[in-house]
């Protein structure tokens, strides 16, 4: 199972509360909204992998990652898109969002969050994760990428 990031940036509080989201333009999960992250190269570490991927995606600097989960995603019909994604959480990031060669990234407020345009999982864990909630979550698939059955539990830290 390959190691992946995926990195939610958030800024205000209360009802002003947003999330920076970005449209995959291509490859994987092309067409959906999604948190910033990919793959975590030989000899990298998760956080590095984590900022390094926000940067290339959305042009955006990010420090102070806080890991809130970790996701494990299971293709069976499919092995080769098993992964496991350490999700990090952040209201730290220097610059202005821009859009890449494979992301569009756009501002939610997190009370209009387009959960009809994203993996379905995501439903299920990002507003416990934005809630501050830390987890170990695992999605198995069916055909046609819809969920088959899952398990969240809350967890008090995340290795």
């Amino acid at each position: 199972m390959a190691d992946r990031t995926l990195c939610l940036l958030v800024r205000g509080d209360g009802h002003k509360r947003e999330i920076l989201l970005g449209m995959k333009k291509r490859g994987f999960g092309q067409g959906k909204w999604n948190g910033f992250g990919g793959k975590v190269q030989d000899g990298e570490g998760i956080i590095d992998a984590a900022k390094r991927e926000v940067l290339e995606e959305a042009g955006v600097r990010v420090d102070g990652l806080e890991k809130m989960a970790i996701i494990d995603f299971s293709f069976p019909y499919k092995p080769e898109w098993d992964n496991r994604v350490h999700v990090f959480l952040t209201k730290v990031f220097e610059g202005e969002p821009v859009e890449s060669e494979e992301m569009k990234p756009q501002w939610f407020s997190v009370t209009k969050i387009p959960y009809d345009r994203m993996w379905t999982p995501d439903t299920h864990w990002i507003p416990r994760v934005l809630g501050g909630e830390k987890i170990h979550a695992s999605f198995t698939f069916k055909e046609g990428e819809q969920v088959d059955r899952y398990n969240i539990q809350s967890v008090s830290r995340l290795a």
